[in-house]
């Protein structure tokens, strides 16, 4: 496996992403970008691009902060992502910036991306289906869920998988039946699946704050790798 640190630009900003490539690579490689949490691309992003990687996709966690910048506290973080949340204009032009950087990796088939996102990155995935009509399929993992009030409902071209804590705190029933009725409306391929007793951030094993609502779940994650799995299979192969 090879795996680097690939630098994009948008404007005069700079950003930091990693890709890891499988090994025998042929020129139409299909490709699993990960956004990351609200910290920033941290190790367990570059990790998930690795683990891609090993099942012959190509893996490339972007940067949406710029830098590689990576929040240090609860407050550094939470003022990170809510820059995002209160401008999405800027969020998504930030994630379109990521899956344009895709034309940068040697052998990266543009034409065969799946967007997968956890926590603060699943609600950027939902924001590329939004934008993008080239993305073939997202996945949000305990992805907020929160509607973008920039741009008109309904443009979900992508297929859509959410995977999602049944207790998840930070996702309403209002949240999420605003989402269902926009992805109704676009008409577009979508599954949800709810985790029983599950909180939010289920699938980090650092997480253990009942609290806070973030607590990992060793049967939710195991799960949600196969799921996830199904879906790469059936959307790019």
């Amino acid at each position: 496996m090879k795996a680097y640190e690939l630098d994009y630009s948008l404007g005069k900003k700079c950003f930091k992403g990693f890709v890891a490539e499988p090994e025998n690579m042929s020129t139409d490689t299909p490709v699993v970008l990960i956004v990351h949490m609200w910290a920033g691309r941290v190790d367990f992003v570059d990790k998930k691009a690795k683990y891609f990687a090993k099942q012959g996709y190509i893996g490339f966690a972007i940067d949406m902060y710029g830098d590689g910048k990576i929040g240090q506290s609860i407050n550094e973080n939470t003022k990170l992502m809510q820059n995002f949340i209160d401008d999405r204009s800027l969020l998504q032009k930030h994630v379109q910036a990521g899956f344009k950087a895709i034309s940068k990796i040697k052998y990266a088939n543009q034409n065969k991306v799946v967007a997968l996102g956890y926590c603060f990155g699943g609600l950027c995935v939902q924001d590329l289906a939004r934008v993008n009509t080239k993305v073939k399929g997202i996945v949000s993992i305990h992805g907020l869920m929160l509607q973008a009030d920039n741009i008109d409902q309904g443009k979900f071209k992508a297929k859509v998988l959410l995977l999602n804590g049944s207790d998840d705190p930070m996702v309403s029933d209002g949240h999420w039946y605003k989402l269902r009725d926009e992805l109704n409306h676009a008409k577009c391929d979508w599954q949800k699946h709810d985790f029983g007793g599950v909180v939010h951030a289920f699938t980090n094993p650092h997480a253990n704050d009942k609290a806070m609502g973030t607590v990992y779940s060793k049967s939710a994650d195991q799960r949600s790798n196969t799921l996830i799995g199904h879906f790469l299979n059936e959307v790019i192969g």
